[in-house]
């Protein structure tokens, strides 16, 4: 082989291994959830996408990685002085997402530099215009707001903020001290206010469960009222009648019924005063005599009633019974009674 033939050998050889290079360097894998910038001789051209992707060497080279995922972004603690001259130390994180590669390379020199000095600048100035009691309970509408401002800021550079949260809203030691002081006292007075309701609640119904009990005790006396008074009636309708009985019977008995009345009510006190457990001693009258008379008058009355009565029931047998014939076919006298 002569010489320029080892030359051209060489060479070829070379143009081989220089190419077997560059097609290397040409050659670039894009991670998922990446976009790289490519530039060439310095200007941005084009951005290569996840996958497997050709670049010409020397030529073009990667500008920009830009991690197109959400990120999180931790906004340092700052202190903030609010609308009534309170100082807090506040503190938040903010969600943001690459949505446009070319701008978030090439539109803002830093980007997480940029996001978190922006939030710090708005944070301020959201919470300088409230008042601290509006800071410690209108957390939400300050995210909101925060949120609506950083968002339309950061158009430009190709981000999209998702969310802004305040982690921590530390006020002043005197001044947690106060509203412990004034959440003890709303605590205090809430317990108060119960309390009262339920004392309130409990005499409302004691006064209704006496009123019923008063209701009911009324129409029971009226009934108990009533049936004593149908009770009286009945025992002088009762009396009515057997004074009836008794003037009918002085009129067709004379002295012997009247004397009979007074014996039997006599007795019906006697017993009643015998029967009586405070009583001890017992006074007869003077008359005892003609007391023990009466009621030896009272036992003939009665004998002569019995008698009066069998003789009257002996009677009716007697005009019961059909007549019968005497012996020898004689008719029977005609009457009542036959006093052959």
């Amino acid at each position: 082989m002569t010489a320029g033939g080892v030359v051209l050998l060489v060479f070829a050889v070379l143009a081989v291994v220089v190419a077997i290079v560059l097609l290397f360097q040409g050659v670039r894998t894009v991670p998922q959830g990446w976009e790289w910038t490519i530039e060439k001789f310095g200007q941005y051209t084009r951005v290569l996408r996840p996958g497997l992707n050709f670049m010409f060497p020397i030529v073009e080279r990667v500008g920009a990685k830009i991690n197109m995922q959400e990120s999180v972004l931790d906004i340092p603690q700052q202190q903030v002085i609010t609308k009534d001259n309170a100082i807090v130390s506040v503190d938040a994180v903010a969600f943001y997402q690459v949505i446009d590669a070319r701008a978030a390379a090439y539109e803002v020199r830093n980007l997480v530099q940029a996001i978190t000095n922006l939030a710090l600048t708005n944070i301020r100035n959201v919470m300088g215009s409230l008042a601290l009691d509006d800071v410690l309970s209108k957390r939400n509408e300050i995210n909101d707001r925060l949120l609506s401002v950083i968002d339309h800021a950061t158009n430009a550079w190709g981000i999209k903020v998702l969310r802004v949260e305040l982690k921590d809203i530390i006020p002043p030691q005197d001044m947690v001290q106060a509203m412990a002081r004034q959440m003890k006292a709303e605590r205090d007075k809430r317990a108060q206010i119960l309390e009262a309701e339920g004392v309130r609640e409990a005499q409302i119904k004691r006064a209704e469960g006496e009123k019923q009990a008063a209701i009911l005790s009324a129409e029971g006396r009226r009934e108990a009222a009533f049936r004593d008074a149908e009770g009286r009636e009945r025992a002088a309708e009762a009396e009515a009648k057997a004074t009836q009985v008794v003037t009918a019977a002085i009129g067709s008995g004379g002295a012997q019924a009247i004397n009979y009345f007074l014996g039997q009510k006599y007795v019906e006190a006697l017993h009643a005063m015998g029967s009586s457990s405070n009583s001890k001693v017992f006074f007869l009258p003077i008359e005892a005599t003609g007391i023990m008379g009466t009621l030896g008058g009272l036992a003939e009355l009665t004998k002569e009633s019995q008698l009066r009565g069998a003789a009257a029931s002996a009677v009716t047998a007697a005009t019961a019974l059909p007549p019968s014939a005497p012996p020898g076919g004689a008719p029977a006298p005609s009457g009542p009674w036959n006093r052959g």
